[in-house]
């Protein structure tokens, strides 16, 4: 009679330590998640395989993940009274783990703090704050921070059950360096962490950007973005406003929130577009990628380069602005290819889609040295791009023609700097073409093509 309580124990000892093993397994070899953030994802979505409304947040889940995006004395506060705002020299970043109401077109964030009088903090959830010209365009959104039983905050229209990131769709956007630095990377900085149990609430709200990175979006966020402007009033159990900046296309794994880098963002973009080639091993033939450009810092010799490229054996895609609106199909072509060559201008951000190992050829225009390493050729390197840069000299410049060969124009661009951006960029950005010394350019060509046959020979 005694064997069988003592069988039973056994049975249950084994069931717990199977268990055990299971969760002990899934936390250290299925996730780059820190151990606890990737054992607690796990156990909150064992509750329930449907993403619904009526499933309540785990509130120490929401409480861990926000206190990942404050540092030193900011999480003091974090931690002492469940809100704190960072400024930083390119953004804002305010983060509450408390109940909190966004309404009127969501430019006002109220957070309730019961221990001290009302206090109001303005914050464009933009991340180029030192940017007069981007900020103008950006509205200000107003954290109501305190007790206001005098004048309460409007009710709830709708109630979520995760946490909030208020982020806005202006500043400069409509070019694409820009909306990738100072929106689409930051908010993989400021959410990628959260494993996409959060929602959007997009401020200057723009459709068509909201459609253009819908891929990207969809793997941030399992929810549809929210647009305020309705009027309605949206209450949360927690909320982040502002997003996290690290540099130009730059991200930095000591300090992201989830530790990433700019390698496992090039891996979650292969993912949200499904593009094929990781690396230049994967491509069999040598495809370049021309961008051509229809306004300014113009080929004016672009057919000759063209048939020159042809003859040392590339195959060449042309493409022009136009065709890199309609991103899910143009990452798809730059993943292709394993070089690309463009003149100094914002489509060479679309490095970002090329395999491991491919070859960024950069022209530089007379004057634009300092915004050719700043902008892409640094950020070229910490992508896994190999980076090559043709510097004109002042012959292959129509500011040479135009101005002549004497003119400080040409002789020293940083006495046309130093009278501000504005006189700069009408000259050397806006006025400026460039017809290419083929024979020079040809060694450049030529070094990639290099560089790409000690990945993968192109003759197998």
């Amino acid at each position: 009679m005694e064997r069988q309580p003592r069988r039973l124990v056994n049975c249950a000892t084994l069931a717990i330590c199977l268990v055990s093993i299971v969760l002990v397994y899934a936390t250290f070899f299925q996730s780059n998640d820190t151990i606890f953030e990737s054992w607690g994802y796990r156990l909150s979505n064992s509750r329930s395989n449907i993403r619904s409304e009526s499933v309540n947040i785990d509130v120490d889940s929401q409480e861990f993940l926000l206190r990942k995006l404050v540092r030193g004395d900011d999480r003091v506060r974090f931690d002492s009274d469940g809100f704190s705002c960072h400024t930083d020299v390119h953004y804002d970043l305010c983060v509450a783990n408390k109940p909190v109401r966004i309404y009127n077109r969501g430019l006002t964030v109220y957070v309730p703090y019961d221990h001290q009088p009302l206090v109001k903090r303005i914050v464009k959830p933009y991340a180029r704050k030192e940017d007069e010209t981007a900020m103008i365009r950006v509205s200000p959104v107003q954290i109501l921070y305190g007790n206001s039983t005098i004048n309460p905050p409007p009710a709830c229209d709708f109630s979520h059950n995760v946490t909030a990131v208020v982020f806005a769709n202006k500043g400069f956007t409509g070019n694409v360096f820009h909306e990738f630095n100072e929106i689409i990377i930051p908010l993989f900085i400021t959410t990628r962490h959260f494993r996409s149990r959060l929602k959007f609430v997009v401020t200057d709200f723009e459709l068509w950007l909201v459609e253009k990175y819908s891929r990207v979006i969809s793997q941030l966020s399992a929810y549809d973005v929210i647009n305020p402007d309705d009027g309605s009033v949206h209450c949360f159990p927690g909320a982040v406003i502002g997003l996290e900046y690290h540099d130009n296309l730059a991200l930095k794994n000591s300090d992201s929130p989830g530790g990433y880098s700019m390698l496992n963002f090039r891996k979650f973009l292969r993912e949200s577009y499904n593009l094929k080639a990781n690396h230049v091993s994967d491509l069999r033939k040598p495809t370049l990628l021309f961008i051509s450009r229809r306004n300014t810092r113009r080929f004016l010799n672009e057919h000759e380069m063209v048939d020159m490229m042809e003859e040392l054996g590339f195959q060449i895609i042309r493409v022009e602005p136009k065709t890199m609106m309609y991103l899910n199909d143009f990452a798809e072509v730059v993943n292709s290819c394993n070089v690309m060559v463009g003149a100094h201008g914002a489509g060479l951000t679309n490095e970002i889609f090329l395999p491991d190992g491919a070859v960024m050829i950069q022209v530089v225009p007379l004057g634009c040295e300092w915004g050719a390493i700043t902008y892409y050729g640094g950020p070229a390197k910490a992508m896994g791009v190999q980076y090559l840069e043709y510097k004109i000299e002042p012959e292959e410049s129509s500011l040479f023609y135009t101005y002549g060969k004497d003119h400080p124009v040409v002789t020293d661009p940083e006495s046309v700097s130093s009278k501000g951006y504005r006189a700069f960029r009408s000259v050397y950005v806006d006025g400026q073409d460039v017809k290419i010394n083929l024979e020079r350019f040809k060694k450049t060509l030529v070094k990639a093509k290099q560089i790409l046959e000690t990945s993968i020979p192109f003759n197998r």
